[in-house]
């Protein structure tokens, strides 16, 4: 009964690493309002995750010496922080370090919180509850765009906060979140050993089942933010939609997780890894065809809710799949793996230079690589 006390700030905060996602909508919105690009406002999600790459492996070592609760605590004050930025200016500048501190204070989350559920709840069905993590953390970002378009049509008058009463709503929750956390006791057991170097830790890509599963994190992120940030501009694109209508495609996208993750922590209790992953990879597939041909409304819907669905568990299959590899070094191969959600960076840089080129179906064929990936590492689920 404790654990499961103890579980619900845990998965609050999972409701705040999930603010990470408002990025997609977001540089939508600031596209808009500053006239950019599509390889301009995509710099604002890879921005985001490109701090993965530099904060990963430092903040499992971090771990080591303060804790994985007073981790993740660490990384809700810099949540709050940059949700605080934007509702001073909107500015590029503004929003660039904005969208810095989002990164930076996700990349510690996502390195210490994930372990930290191993340490309330321990290794016993670990795939299926950090599945239900991301089914809460996936609340979180089907809810921003909805709250976007709130803002962006009712404007709030008193506040002029418009669009960014997103930012205000997600800051207040943070700060009850981290609240709730710093009251609730853990008990985390002190390793004796020292602490891995930044080169030790790295040096754990030599083996080949964390090098594998480090690049289907990869390209499970990748397909995230490419989808999270493109779907709105496929409908703007092939069905004229404003932005205010389009910005459905990315709350779609994100219910469709939402049902995922739930429905997978099910599934990965009665099901084998392996069929269930095949499943989701076989409807990605389906809809990187969808997204790729599709100039129906019901088509390019289907095609979105189908990635939802199939790329909801992803993460959470291949992050067990790495930490039960290596039981002994957890805090570093989280480091490692959750440095892999840099493909948030990768994909957009990408596939705003093919849409700016060929439209939105160069963004989608640069998708498209990401779910071949993981198509090949089918084989190596389950293997340890």
């Amino acid at each position: 009964m404790t654990k499961k006390i103890t579980l619900i700030p845990v998965m609050l905060c999972f409701f705040c690493m999930g603010f990470v996602d408002l990025v997609g909508i977001a540089s939508n919105y600031v596209k808009q309002d500053l006239s950019l690009t599509d390889s301009q406002a995509n710099i604002f999600p890879s921005l985001v995750f490109f701090w993965f790459l530099i904060f990963s492996v430092p903040t499992s070592m971090l771990m080591n010496k303060i804790g994985r609760k007073n981790t993740v605590l660490l990384s809700l004050i810099i949540t709050a922080l940059s949700l605080m930025i934007p509702l001073f200016g909107n500015s590029f500048g503004v929003m660039l370090s904005a969208f810095s501190l989002l990164g930076i204070g996700n990349a510690l989350m996502q390195t210490s919180l994930n372990p930290l559920v191993s340490t309330v709840l321990g290794d016993k069905n670990l795939a299926s509850t950090l599945t239900f993590g991301q089914f809460v953390k996936a609340i979180a970002s089907f809810s921003a765009p909805y709250i976007a378009m709130w803002g962006a049509t009712k404007m709030i008058p008193d506040f002029g906060f418009s669009w960014k009463i997103l930012f205000l709503f997600y800051f207040v929750m943070c700060v009850f979140s981290s609240v709730m956390l710093k009251v609730t006791p853990v008990n985390e057991k002190k390793s004796d050993e020292k602490s891995a170097t930044v080169l030790e830790c790295i040096s754990l890509l030599k083996i080949p089942a964390v090098l594998l599963t480090f690049f289907g994190i990869m390209c499970h992120v990748g397909i995230d933010v490419g989808v999270n940030t493109t779907a709105p501009k496929i409908l703007m694109e092939r069905l004229s939609m404003t932005l205010n209508e389009a910005a459905f495609a990315t709350s779609l996208y994100f219910i469709f997780r939402t049902i995922g993750c739930l429905t997978g922590s099910f599934f990965l209790r009665i099901m084998k890894t392996r069929t269930f992953y095949a499943i989701s990879i076989a409807m990605m597939i389906a809809s990187m065809c969808g997204l790729f041909f599709g100039t129906d409304k019901a088509v390019l819907f289907a095609a979105i809710a189908l990635v939802g669905y199939g790329n909801s568990n992803i993460f959470s299959i291949c992050f067990a799949q790495a930490l039960t590899s290596m039981p002994e070094k957890q805090n570093e191969v989280s480091g490692l793996m959750i440095m892999g959600l840099f493909g948030g960076t990768i994909f957009p840089l990408l596939m705003g230079f093919a849409s700016d080129v060929c439209g939105q179906s160069g963004a989608v064929a640069v998708i498209t690589i990401g779910v071949i990936y993981l198509l090949f590492f089918t084989t190596k689920i389950g293997k340890n």
